[in-house]
């Protein structure tokens, strides 16, 4: 007997894996667009040059998350430079200098460009927690003494350069803070921060450059984890599935495992989702009844449609006609109502206009492989 080798993947389907590996790869190079260009083992080439020599200075990556990189050096005996860069997120960036770790008592230089295009940079004396005790202090006053301070904005990055006059070596602990996006000072004269929409706290080593973080707030990771596992299951992983087996039918059982596969995976990626939300909503006390809501009501059509594949008649059955009608129904439900969630889950975390146009652009895509493909189907008929 002629040994006979198994029969290649349909076209339609391996297009379709061409087509989901595009999607993930373009969703991910469109959110990290604005990722800061600037590094420590790249030369540092501005435009507009900072008001001293950066040739000298050390470099540490003090805050990867957000891109942070500072720069610094001792000038003479009493003078100190800092360049501290970061991406250009439509939000203030800040460094803190704290007796003790923490932001209450600290003095912090922060710099952002304003509606206007006019960029700014602020000395605030950290005085409490709320913003109306975060208050501007003069430059030469306080137990922080700057001069030469000023901002430069090159490659979608901004720089922020200042320096310290000081007898001694300054403070070993420092705060970096990224405040929330489009929500910028608005007061020219005296203007009043917003709450930080991130912040870290370390310890750096002037001599070494080394540096150990204390603290950060895990909750900017969690919320991020919640977000990506519930577009990515419930919001593009379910469509995928439903586009297979509504137009990979002619290949049984291969779209049926497929579409199993997929969707099993959409689910568990959603629930993941879910249960991250619920525990972020538990650490912040936030008040998000509408989103929760939203996602609720998607994770109870997701068990329902798990529930739906346990039950499935026969095909010869009268009723799977209608079991037909469901499964279809509370999925494009599902998915609609998902795709919602989605937007406005971005919306209620400031995450920025690159995750909305990421998965815009993502759902337009879909949208026009299952154009395509149905009235490919349409002209068949």
């Amino acid at each position: 007997m002629k040994s006979t080798s198994p029969p290649p993947p349909p076209p339609q389907l391996t297009f379709l894996l061409v087509i989901i590996i595009f999607i993930f790869f373009s969703f991910f190079v469109i959110v990290h667009s604005q990722v800061s260009s600037d590094s420590c083992t790249s030369p540092l080439t501005l435009s507009t040059p900072p008001p001293f020599d950066t040739t000298p200075l050390s470099c540490a990556n003090v805050w990867p998350a957000h891109s942070f990189i500072l720069r610094y050096g001792q000038a003479s005996p009493n003078v100190w430079n800092f360049l501290l860069s970061a991406p250009n997120t439509n939000a203030y960036i800040g460094i803190g200098f704290s007796p003790d770790s923490y932001m209450v008592g600290s003095r912090a230089m922060v710099s952002w460009v304003g509606a206007d295009g006019i960029t700014q940079t602020r000395k605030y004396f950290l005085g409490g927690q709320t913003p109306n005790q975060v208050t501007i202090e003069p430059s030469n006053q306080g137990g922080l003494q700057v001069v030469n301070s000023t901002m430069i904005v090159q490659s979608n990055n901004l720089y922020m350069a200042f320096q310290l006059i000081t007898d001694s070596t300054p403070s070993t602990r420092l705060l970096y803070a990224i405040g929330q996006q489009g929500r910028l000072p608005s007061s020219a004269q005296a203007p009043q921060l917003s709450q930080h929409n991130d912040m870290i706290s370390t310890t750096i080593n002037y001599a070494t450059g080394q540096f150990q973080t204390e603290r950060s707030r895990p909750q900017a990771k969690l919320r991020r984890s919640h977000g990506l596992l519930n577009m990515l299951g419930w919001a593009i992983l379910m469509p995928i599935g439903a586009m297979v087996a509504r137009y990979m039918r002619q290949w049984d059982p291969v779209w049926f495992y497929s579409h199993a596969l997929i969707q099993s995976s959409a689910f568990i990626l959603g629930l993941s989702g879910v249960i991250c939300g619920l525990v972020l909503e538990n650490r912040l006390s936030a008040s998000v009844s509408r989103h929760k809501g939203i996602g609720i009501s998607v994770l109870v059509l997701g068990c329902l449609q798990v529930i739906a594949i346990l039950a499935r008649p026969d095909k010869e059955s009268k009723v799977r006609k209608y079991w037909n009608w469901y499964h279809f129904g509370v999925g494009r439900v599902l998915i609609f109502l998902a795709a919602v969630n989605v937007f406005y889950g971005i919306h209620l975390g400031n995450a920025g206009s690159g995750w909305n146009v990421g998965f815009a652009i993502v759902l337009v895509i879909l949208f026009i492989i299952s154009l395509i493909l149905e009235l490919r189907m349409c002209f068949k008929k």
